[in-house]
């Protein structure tokens, strides 16, 4: 079967901020990621989320050369308003992430972000508990 549209739900998240962090991606082409990052911040999170789904995409191109569109839907609407070019991106970190991003857009021939209520987002939340969860789970004592 010939793919030539992606979707892609993202989400990151921390439990403190900054606070141990993860990523969550789902796609029902593409399938389910899930990543711990370590300490971050909600935004970093968000970004890396953006950042592996990208790389994921890129990746399936290779075996899906007619791959041109991804639709990008996530809750968090700085990570949106950003990449839609809405808001500057003011700190540092996030700008670098931002350009990564936006040069691995450029191997596609349209990519949309767009802003959805976090209930409409659950399978990539469930994933970023999900690693946070096993990330940060007791090791068990063997004797």
């Amino acid at each position: 079967m010939v793919v030539t549209t992606v979707t892609i739900y993202t989400d990151g998240g921390a439990r403190g901020n900054p606070g141990p962090a993860a990523s969550g991606v789902y796609s029902p082409e593409l399938g389910s990621f899930k990543k711990y990052l370590g300490v971050a911040t909600n935004n970093q999170a968000e970004y890396q989320a953006i950042l592996l789904a990208m790389e994921q995409a890129v990746a399936y191109q290779q075996h899906q050369p007619a791959l041109q569109e991804l639709k990008f839907f996530m809750d968090s609407e700085l990570a949106v308003k950003q990449l839609n070019r809405e808001y500057r991106v003011k700190d540092a970190t996030l700008q670098g992430l931002f350009i990564k991003i936006w040069n691995l857009t450029t191997k596609f021939k349209r990519v949309t972000f767009t802003h959805i209520p976090r209930e409409q987002n659950k399978p990539a939340d469930r994933l970023v508990n999900e690693a946070l969860d096993e990330a940060l789970a007791e090791p068990i004592n063997s004797l």
